[in-house]
């Protein structure tokens, strides 16, 4: 007789050999997601027996976690901000320090907001979900990340406030749109760093989502330099950043037309959020001066 308890010994087991931080945690989640039942639950049936497709299910789903695939992507989901968004290797998997960027933008008034790089979508649908009179538009350069956004929005039902739209940062927004809020998690992971990532990040999730190159800045520069013809007067731009980097992005915010400008830490004491009021948006007609058009 196969039991969940006995499987659990040897996948712990497996999974701290193969370096995973939290091997017992990890194989509670995988169990069960395999049995279809709460983690919660799951002490309450780890003396039952295992059907063979059950035990075979999860020993799939060991060996994908031993080979340092993110948990997210082998169950499909990820909780964020009390709600579930689907994952794929498309996407990055939502961290719980964006939150602090949802928190950061839900203390403001809104109307409409702009999420450059969306990724799920757990930024801007989460804003969605929590302001139900909002709209947003979310961007991504990946339509395969858009796809997965578009799934989130319907799952959240949220789709009739939320669009859509590929492309590279403002060259996907028309040019006479203006938000009250642009929010963006950008990459922002320095090249020299990708080597130091663990393995569950560097080798499953795409490299698009997580560096520019270089120092990791270049895309704070661009949203930065361009959000001002974005925002409606009193609007505000909140990006996240890496730790190390609040200083170097609290300058671009100075370099441009912001004020109010914040560096928000996260519960571990690193540079999370920065933050700005933009008081006087550019006319409309130098727009085109600004991006090349």
């Amino acid at each position: 007789m196969t039991t969940g308890a006995a499987l659990l010994v040897s996948a712990t087991r497996v999974l701290r050999a193969a370096g995973v931080d939290d091997p017992a945690r990890d194989a509670r989640v995988l169990l069960a997601h395999v049995l279809g039942i709460d983690r919660s639950r799951l002490t309450l049936v780890l003396q039952d027996e295992l059907g063979d497709d059950q035990a075979i299910a999860f020993e799939q789903a060991i060996a994908a976690r031993a080979n340092r695939q993110p948990v997210a992507q082998i169950i499909g989901t990820r909780a964020f901000y009390g709600r579930d968004f689907i994952v794929s290797g498309d996407v990055l998997d939502p961290r719980p320090d964006t939150e602090l960027l949802v928190d950061t933008a839900l203390s403001v008034p809104f109307d409409t907001v702009l999420d450059l790089g969306t990724g799920t979508g757990c930024i801007v649908l989460t804003l969605l979900a929590e302001r139900p009179t909002a709209r947003g538009v979310a961007v991504d350069l990946s339509a395969a990340a858009l796809s997965i956004g578009r799934s989130n929005a319907q799952a959240l039902q949220v789709e009739d406030r939320a669009a859509f739209q590929e492309g590279s940062w403002f060259g996907a927004v028309a040019s006479d749109q203006r938000f009250d809020l642009i929010v963006s998690n950008p990459p922002y992971i320095s090249e020299a760093e990708m080597a130091s990532l663990t393995p569950d990040v560097r080798d499953w999730e795409p490299h698009l989502a997580l560096t520019p190159g270089g120092d990791g800045l270049a895309a704070y520069r661009q949203i930065i330099a361009d959000a001002p013809h974005y925002l409606t007067p009193g609007g505000n731009l909140m990006v996240e950043i890496g730790a190390g980097q609040g200083a170097a992005v609290k300058e671009l915010f100075q370099e441009t037309d912001f004020t109010a400008i914040r560096v928000l830490k996260d519960l571990s004491g690193h540079d999370r959020v920065v933050t700005g009021t933009l008081l006087n948006a550019p006319d409309l007609a130098d727009r085109g001066v600004e991006n090349g058009r």
